[in-house]
């Protein structure tokens, strides 16, 4: 079994189009946000019960987030245990900083935690959103998954570029994208202010090898990730520190 989850919601066109694409490789289960879940991160609900309603054979929507939905279809919705999830196909990139706030790739995070192979799937671009070269990518890339695996404790995250020609990938590390003024602040009738947080995107740093400048070139960009965060680097400077602690 595969499940497939989203964080634009269940009714989202890209999440039909990549059920679609996989099921012919095995049986899909579509569990997902019954409404927009855009930058969610990894959040968890645990304020509050979750509700799943039965949309149509194999589709479900949850009232939670996207982590919420794949920990709750692995630990208590599907009748079987899934060998790759699959998350997607979000409308727009997912690429550097970016993968810190998505509910696309923390859903894949959440599966590597319950120890599933997992996928993210982004679709670049601003409108007139077109799946199918994404979609078409991701089911033959599952196809190499089911036959060969992913390392452990690794999702790929792929980042499919605006008109696509299905000419192969590169494989890439995560970049750094340079942000805008982060906080547009209004005045509502009644005289008190409100704020709109997400600025302009002022770019990225143009890096060979890097997701950003991939999807920039035309080119569909997979990147490894996985959940340690530890800065292996900087272990040495702190292990000298701790060598020279004296508190007062």
């Amino acid at each position: 079994m595969i499940l497939v989850c989203n964080d634009d919601g269940v009714h989202a066109p890209g999440l039909a189009v990549l059920a679609a694409a996989l099921a012919p490789l095995d049986r899909v289960f579509v569990v997902a946000p019954d409404r927009e879940q855009s930058a969610a991160g990894h959040a968890i609900t645990l304020s509050r019960p979750l509700r799943a309603e039965l949309l149509r054979e194999g589709w479900l929507a949850v009232d939670g987030t996207p982590t919420d939905c794949v920990n709750l279809a692995v630990n208590g919705l599907l009748d079987e245990r899934p060998w790759l999830v699959v998350s997607g196909i979000n409308r727009g990139a997912n690429l550097g900083d970016d993968i810190t706030y998505s509910g696309t790739v923390s859903a894949a995070m959440e599966a590597v935690l319950q120890g599933i192979p997992a996928i993210a799937v982004s679709q670049a671009g601003k409108s007139n959103f077109d799946y199918g070269a994404a979609a078409c990518f991701a089911a033959n890339l599952c196809r190499v998954v089911k036959h060969s695996g992913l390392p452990d404790d690794t999702l790929l995250n792929v980042n499919v570029p605006e008109n696509c020609k299905g000419e192969g990938f590169v494989v890439t590390r995560q970049g750094r994208r340079r942000y805008g003024d982060a906080i547009v602040e209004k005045t509502d009738p009644r005289g008190r202010k409100y704020y709109w947080i997400g600025g302009d995107d002022l770019g990225f740093d143009d890096e060979p090898g890097t997701d950003l400048a991939a999807v920039h070139a035309g080119l569909v960009s997979v990147t490894p990730l996985h959940l340690d965060l530890t800065n292996h680097g900087s272990l040495g400077f702190l292990d000298d520190i701790q060598k020279t602690w004296a508190p007062d």
